[in-house]
């Protein structure tokens, strides 16, 4: 009996302690996510430079170790005469092209999008009417209302006369594919998702399993149709028809969203929730070329100035020390499973 209340003793600290655990890297996770959605900072970054970087870095590297000065001295000098290029022409009007990159991967809310449109009405305050964004996209889907805002944020895009390409390398189904349908030119890696326009809700029903234990619900409205179908009450005819009702106007207006943007689709025999690979989506004319965004903007680069803009949050010291303990406590919670799980085998 004592060795079974020290078993018990034992498995209860542990359990007490796992979540405690649990507790303090819940907290130090969403006080590190309400303070970057308060102080996030705009870093801007040429991708020319950063590829030009790791070009000369490889140069060096694999040059014979007796010519390398001789190759670095050559690329000192080569940014010397550039520099020195850049100054003369100062005073002259050029207009160089940019092209403004953009990140956006969706999960089921959207989330992301609150920080996109910031990162849209940055672009679009500095943007010149030659320039171009691309937006390098990945999500399945989710929300209907919040995909949608997040395709208006590329709108807006549209709105203020930029070109607007969509790179889409992995996955752009659904709510992803309403956000890329609004860009001037779509393109997908050749085994990429694409499509999937179609709209899908499923509601679980216990109301028999309730009503076999003898237990009421009872529901109340006001509005013939406040509610169609319930999770714990009695589910109607009228309610059921009423609901996929609702589910086909949606349909209707993602597909009349979709056509708006790419009129040379055939909407009624696409918009079947289907998806299509790249290569197959482009036959179709969901898309307009096959290749990865990699590709594409690394042939950008030899035409244009090419600049990464995303919004994060500051490296400060107190972020990082967040970082380092939230990762110290996720190992700890590892080990201390481990721990519990070989102490139970041992016991068993």
């Amino acid at each position: 009996m004592s060795e079974w209340l020290i078993e018990m003793g034992t498995f209860l600290i542990q359990t007490v302690l796992l979540m405690a655990i649990v507790g303090m890297v819940l907290a130090i996770v969403l006080r590190n996510k309400e303070s970057e959605e308060h102080s996030l900072k705009l870093t801007v970054e040429s991708l020319n430079d950063q590829r030009r970087s790791r070009d000369r870095k490889l140069r060096v590297t694999t040059t014979e170790h007796g010519a390398r000065k001789k190759l670095v001295k050559a690329f000192r000098q080569e940014e010397k005469a550039k520099h020195k290029a850049a100054k003369q022409g100062k005073g002259k009007a050029q207009a160089v092209q940019k092209v403004w990159v953009l990140d956006f991967h969706g999960d089921l809310k959207a989330s992301q999008t609150e920080k996109f449109a910031q990162e849209v009405s940055a672009i679009i305050d500095v943007a010149a009417a030659e320039d171009e964004v691309v937006v390098r996209l990945e999500s399945a889907g989710g929300l209907v209302h919040a995909y949608g805002l997040a395709a208006a944020q590329l709108d807006r895009l549209q709105t203020a006369g930029l070109t607007t390409t969509v790179c889409i390398d992995k996955v752009a189904a659904s709510g992803g594919y309403m956000m890329a349908c609004t860009a001037n030119h779509i393109k997908a890696a050749p085994f990429a998702v694409i499509g999937s326009i179609g709209v899908v809700a499923q509601v679980p029903n216990i109301h028999r399993l309730l009503k076999r234990n003898d237990i009421d619900v009872e529901l109340l409205t006001a509005g013939k149709y406040k509610r169609t179908l319930t999770v714990l009450g009695k589910n109607t005819e009228e309610g059921r028809e009423k609901f996929i009702d609702d589910l086909e106007n949606t349909h209707r207006l993602f597909k009349q969203y979709v056509s708006q943007h790419r009129p040379e689709m055939d909407i009624d025999a696409l918009a079947t929730g289907e998806i299509w690979y790249g290569s197959e989506a482009l036959e179709q004319k969901l898309t307009d070329s096959v290749g990865t965004s990699e590709a594409y903007l690394v042939e950008r680069m030899a035409q244009a100035h090419v600049y990464s803009v995303r919004l994060e949050p500051p490296k400060t010291f107190s972020r990082k020390v967040g970082l380092a303990v939230s990762a110290g406590i996720e190992q700890a919670i590892v080990k201390g499973l481990g721990l519990i799980e070989a102490a139970g085998w041992q016991r068993r």
